[in-house]
């Protein structure tokens, strides 16, 4: 793929991909995505029909998406599981909360998501201008999280040298590409930015918040993103701790020491284990 450029087209749904110097990536509408995701993406803007009460939890890499995952899901399926026979016991977030890029539209590139039981939660690295036209003019809901960019190159540093068959960049190597835009899902500002700007417009359809105020307030939080998914949590279960219970069944510690996230495996070849996903789950 280096120094050469696709014949795919111009439309908006095979639009003109320009390789970049490193085959991993390719800019695609103006943002530095996996190549080997290109044809999954095409599928998914041009297949997926969202409903008015999807879920999308958006992000970029390495921003604390795990954890967005299980609060979420424990949120909208708290009158459905309790805490003790969830399946976030036994499977991985990633796996109840599936990517449209990297599983949905990579396993096949018009799935059938109708059976999916209502609400549908689904979630996506992809930037706001790339995702499928359907999602931008319905009123499903969107909670996007940013990271401190920092934090954020480092946590991603320390999960690629830990996959299979991907490139081992150094963190110099790292920072150096963040600081280009060309980091995976980059330019960070302008990824952040979408979204934060679709925020402003629309504030009952997308949420955005950082990483760090999820961190500090985790209660506080978890109340906002129920009210907002519409999902509120009763005086009732206020009182009798239910949004601490999830809190603290979806902290870092508990989730990282659930036996799934310990030794289980995500399908694929990239992710050797799933406590890949768990490092400190701090600031700093």
């Amino acid at each position: 793929m280096e120094g050469k450029e696709s014949n795919i087209g111009s439309s908006s749904s095979t639009p003109n991909l320009i390789a970049k110097s490193k085959p991993y990536t390719t800019q695609f509408q103006g943002f530095s995505v996996p190549s080997e995701h290109i044809s999954s993406i095409i599928s998914f803007q041009k297949h997926f029909q969202a409903l008015d009460d999807d879920i999308i939890i958006a992000t970029k890499p390495k921003s604390g998406t795990t954890w967005l995952k299980a609060l979420v899901f424990s949120i909208v399926n708290r009158h459905r599981y309790t805490l003790s026979n969830t399946p976030l016991n036994f499977t991985t977030p990633h796996l109840l909360v599936p990517y449209f890029d990297l599983e949905l539209y990579k396993e096949n590139p018009n799935p059938d998501l109708y059976t999916i039981p209502s609400p549908r939660i689904f979630s996506a690295h992809l930037p706001y201008p790339i995702l499928a036209d359907s999602i931008k003019h319905s009123n499903c809901r969107i909670i996007y999280m940013t990271r401190n960019p920092f934090d954020n190159i480092v946590s991603y540093w320390h999960f690629i040298n830990g996959m299979n068959n991907t490139p081992k960049p150094s963190l110099e190597d790292c920072f150096e590409t963040f600081c280009r835009g060309e980091e995976v899902y980059g330019p960070f500002w302008d990824h952040a930015l979408g979204y934060w700007n679709m925020s402003l417009e629309k504030p009952s359809n997308v949420l955005f918040l950082r990483y760090e105020e999820l961190l500090e307030d985790p209660v506080a939080q978890t109340k906002r993103f129920a009210e907002f998914l519409g999902f509120p949590f009763s005086m009732e279960e206020e009182k009798t701790g239910m949004v601490n219970q999830i809190v603290d069944f979806c902290s870092f510690n508990n989730l990282k020491n659930l036996e799934v996230n310990k030794t289980g495996k995500t399908p694929g070849p990239k992710i050797p284990s799933n406590k890949l996903f768990f490092r400190s789950g701090k600031v700093g």
